[in-house]
Order: C-alpha cells, then sequence, then structure tokens
C-alpha cells in the first residue's frame, strides 16, 4: 500500500526563524514552503523535511532524523564543526570513536542536535 509511496520526514522546533536559520543556514537544505507561519518545507536531495512549531518540540529522546552521506562523513562532520554545529559522543559496546564520528566496522555515524534538542544522525561507511 505505501512501500511505492515517498514518506516525508518531520521534526518539531520551537522557534521557526532559529530553525529556518539552522537547517537552511547550517545544513544548507532548500526552503521550499515558508509561506505559513506554523512549519516550513525543506528539500533534501530528493526527499522532503517539514519542520513545524510545536510546545513538544526536542522532547524525543531519540534520533528524529538519519542523513545517509555515504562515504563523504568524516567531510561533512568536519564542515559542520566549522559552522560550530556541536556533535554528541555516545558509548555503544564494541564502538569506537575517530574524534566525533562513532565507528562500528564498516559502519560510522556521528549525531548532533538542532536548536531544540532535536537528535540528527550521519551515517556512512
Amino acid at each position: 500500500m505505501l512501500g511505492d509511496k515517498d514518506v516525508i520526514a518531520t521534526v518539531a522546533v520551537k522557534d521557526l526563524a532559529a530553525a529556518r536559520k539552522f537547517y537552511e543556514g547550517t545544513l544548507g537544505l532548500q526552503a521550499m514552503d515558508t509561506a505559513g507561519t506554523e512549519a516550513i518545507t525543506f528539500a533534501s536531495g530528493h526527499a522532503k523535511l517539514i519542520v513545524y512549531r510545536s510546545d513538544f518540540a526536542g522532547t524525543n529522546k531519540a534520533t528524529a532524523l538519519n542523513w545517509n552521506v555515504g562515504n563523504g562523513l568524516e567531510k561533512i562532520v568536519a564542515a559542520l564543526g566549522d559552522k560550530g554545529v556541536k556533535f554528541e559522543h555516545y558509548d555503544f559496546p564494541g564502538v569506537t570513536k575517530a574524534g566525533d564520528v562513532h565507528v562500528m566496522g564498516p559502519f560510522k555515524s556521528a549525531w548532533f542536535k538542532d536548536p531544540d534538542g532535536n537528535i540528527i544522525a550521519l551515517m556512512g561507511g
């Protein structure tokens, strides 16, 4: 039923102006629809991300968004670090860290938070 339909990611924020500055300015997403006062739709690759205003923003303690960035993970982590993004460090069994990147065999990941505390992951190999 839904297997051939596109999914759209959504994430709650408290301040749309701060969210736009972060998602557009820091992460480099393109705002597609900014006409409303309660949400902004961004383009990301072939997908969309809706950032919407909510009093419950940042309450999720798990990863909210993932980007599969392939072999460019370290370069993207460094570029985001240069823009002031602070990366999270987690202790998982069997995982080593190379700077801000967690290494799990051939799989690598790095996590950071948006201004509302939503956890974002970058994945690569």
